[in-house]
């Protein structure tokens, strides 16, 4: 913990930070960038999981995944710099924060779980249904994203 604080701590420090906490724009708009690429994330991979998880059964989930995937990727690819400027605002308290430390956790769990899932169930997508165990995971991607969208607002409450 002290090596991540002190971590935090540097990233707050730096101009990049300073940047971040003293702009006017900087964060208001990364805090809206977040927003669009959370919407972006959840919004195809939950319409996704559902049909792995078994609902719309007469969608082909291959399509589905060919479509909605990439504008789940484009989602995380706002997150990630939009997260980086709002966490460098204020690094060295979010370090220390629980609600935040279950959400990078959280992140990571849900991201191995999509690698996961890709592994293991990837070639299934063209069959259509999954065996219970895909369709598990499927739904434990929509809760563990939900979660994280969660966490992150509860975050400045915390």
């Amino acid at each position: 913990m002290d090596q991540a604080l002190s971590l935090a701590q540097a990233l707050q420090a730096s101009p990049f930070g300073a940047w971040a906490r003293g702009s006017s724009h900087a964060y208001p708009a990364a805090n809206l960038l977040h927003l669009l690429g959370l919407v972006m994330l959840i919004g195809p991979i939950g319409v996704l999981d559902l049909r792995l998880a078994g609902a719309w059964r007469r969608i082909p989930s291959d399509q589905l995944a060919r479509a909605l995937t990439p504008i789940a990727i484009v989602g995380l690819a706002l997150l990630a710099p939009s997260g980086l400027t709002m966490f460098a605002a204020d690094a060295a308290s979010l370090v220390r924060s629980p609600t935040f430390q279950w959400k990078l956790l959280l992140i990571v769990l849900a991201l191995a779980n999509a690698l996961a899932f890709r592994v293991l169930w990837g070639r299934q997508l063209r069959n259509g249904d999954l065996p219970l165990f895909g369709r598990l995971m499927a739904a434990g991607s929509i809760a563990l994203w939900l979660i994280v969208a969660a966490l992150g607002r509860m975050i400045a409450y915390t």
